[in-house]
């Protein structure tokens, strides 16, 4: 049964966890089950002067922005701030958006760079900006797509070897810190963070058919 209100549902999971694949896959089933459906990625790089920035910053650009936790979460925030428009415009006219990250992302990433966790400062403070205070429209459900960090930088590997335009950027090759923002993201879905949460084997995979019955019912 196709939905009778958009909704934004978002994909979330550490660098490498095959986030891409998922929507893709997702996105077939949900039209073959006659949903109309749109999807978008976030950073939106090559779009978004803010995406641009943070995406030179992880790369080292701009001297030491990438360092703090905070500035890199006002840019990725900002990002989305642009797209407000567009994002209320999509879910307007289609039934599902399907989008690769959102505000979870930020929260969790920023979380796990100060060794906080989910209910601590940072996490709050992305809710407070880019919900309370830049309005962003809450999504209506998050499929969080979990594997082991080792899987998900093997596979991030993989990747960069085989598209030079995706080399590994600091974050994506810091261990640590996907271990960590793992743990960050199991919290968030956990508490249903602002909505919420279907949690998605990355290994094993998942029923892409039941799963789009759930999203249009």
């Amino acid at each position: 049964m196709v939905a009778a209100v958009g909704r934004l549902v978002v994909i979330e999971g550490i660098d490498g966890a095959g986030k891409r694949t998922l929507a893709n896959g997702l996105t077939k089933t949900l039209e073959t089950a006659g949903g109309s459906v749109t999807s978008l990625a976030f950073p939106r790089y090559g779009k978004s002067i803010h995406a641009d920035l943070v995406q030179e910053a992880l790369y080292r650009g701009h001297g030491d922005l990438a360092d703090s936790v905070y500035g890199m979460g006002l840019l990725y925030a900002l990002d989305r701030r642009g797209a407000v428009d567009e994002l209320r415009a999509e879910r307007d006219t289609h039934d599902v958006v399907l989008l690769d990250r959102y505000v979870a992302s930020n929260a969790a990433y920023g979380a796990a760079r100060l060794h906080q966790d989910a209910r601590g400062e940072f996490v709050n403070w992305v809710r407070e900006l880019e919900i309370d205070r830049f309005g962003l429209p809450v999504p209506e459900a998050h499929l969080l797509l979990r594997v082991a960090p080792e899987v998900a930088a093997a596979r991030a590997d993989r990747r960069a070897r085989a598209n030079a335009d995706r080399a590994k950027d600091s974050f994506e090759s810091d261990g640590g810190l996907q271990e960590r923002c793992g743990a960050v993201y199991d919290e968030l879905a956990a508490m249903s963070w602002l909505s919420p949460w279907h949690t998605i084997d990355g290994v094993a995979g998942v029923d892409l058919k039941a799963l789009a019955d759930v999203l249009l019912s």
